[in-house]
């Protein structure tokens, strides 16, 4: 085993799904000579030609379109955008071709395309580089949304993304990237439609993704040497939710806390509560909580950014509200 940043292992993914298959190729702003914004394609060209590896304009409306259209005729693109609150200026295409072409073609036509990027809150980007766009995406028909958040799980997810026939929204986040971990020498595929149990416990389920999966992660180990036992799921598809995993867990600590850095207002933990309480009200013992980032344009000003987001004193502190009828065990 060998110890990989995250953006080298979404690159590794990349490379042996280039080498494996010709059909595969990678388009998008500066993915070529650059390699990429973050690195995911560096000197991916040199191995696959500027065909195989395609700097566009920046015009990300034409180019989706013609990753839609390539993926129509056989090929399946991988669409990589420079900041994914770029591929705003592609939503026609995603939402009415990508998402839609399979059903409204009655089925003669599969879209295998995959949508990668960073986004999220990262260092000071300013609010339009700081979008979280999950919440966008989910309510399109015809799309799978996943969200990456360790080396680990970015390649295999990755790699099962491009040979999924369907289109994938991929999302990652843009302070992960630097992220290592050792990742196994044989390959290996994670699945996009379920959960990942963290780590298990009875007090209480967080649910997170992304990013937050490490706010949540600092926050529990504080929580465990105060003598609780929360369990954490990280979602990792945010459609299909993978709502047995959460009714599994529910089952087990009746209480739900939800940790996500997207908007509160319609955000990806509003979906869940509303299928939770279709599906497992009796199970909760409380009402569901939700943590998520406030409902502005993320802050240029650094303070003020961090302060639109959740921290893992929130977390612990929520927690500890949440379940205070469970005396803690002694230190």
């Amino acid at each position: 085993m060998n110890q990989v940043f995250m953006f080298d292992a979404l690159r590794e993914a990349t490379d042996e799904e280039m080498k494996r298959d010709p059909t595969v190729f990678v388009l998008g702003e500066d993915v070529g000579h650059y390699g990429g914004s973050y690195k995911v394609t560096k000197d991916l060209h040199k191995k696959y030609g500027d065909l195989r590896v395609l700097d566009t304009p920046i015009a990300e409306n034409s180019f989706m379109g013609m990753a839609i259209g390539s993926a129509i005729t056989g090929l399946r693109p991988i669409v990589e955008g420079m900041n994914m609150s770029f591929l705003l200026l592609a939503f026609n295409q995603i939402s009415n071709n990508a998402g839609m072409l399979r059903y409204t073609s009655g089925g003669n036509f599969q879209i295998p395309i995959v949508i990668r990027g960073p986004g999220g809150v990262g260092r000071q980007l300013g609010a339009e580089h700081s979008q979280r766009l999950e919440a966008y995406f989910q309510a399109i028909p015809g799309l799978k949304i996943v969200a990456c958040s360790t080396p680990y799980n970015a390649k295999g997810l990755l790699k099962s993304a491009i040979r999924d026939h369907n289109p994938v929204i991929f999302f990652e986040h843009v302070l992960l990237y630097n992220l290592r971990e050792e990742l196994p020498s044989n390959e290996y595929f994670i699945p996009l439609d379920k959960a990942e149990l963290v780590r298990s416990g009875k007090d209480v389920t967080i649910l997170t993704y992304s990013r937050m999966r490490h706010h949540v992660v600092q926050a529990v180990k504080q929580l465990v040497e105060d003598g609780y036992d929360p369990e954490v799921l990280d979602l990792i598809s945010l459609k299909p939710i993978d709502i047995s995993s959460i009714i599994n867990s529910l089952s087990k600590t009746n209480y739900l806390i939800i940790v996500e850095e997207c908007m509160r207002t319609g955000g990806i933990a509003a979906e869940i509560i509303a299928q939770v309480n279709d599906q497992a009200f009796d199970l909760l013992d409380a009402p569901i909580v939700r943590l998520s980032s406030e409902d502005i344009p993320t802050p240029y000003n650094g303070s003020l950014e961090e302060a639109t987001i959740i921290h893992p004193k929130e977390i612990i502190d929520t927690v500890k509200r949440l379940v205070k009828h469970k005396i803690p065990l002694s230190k």
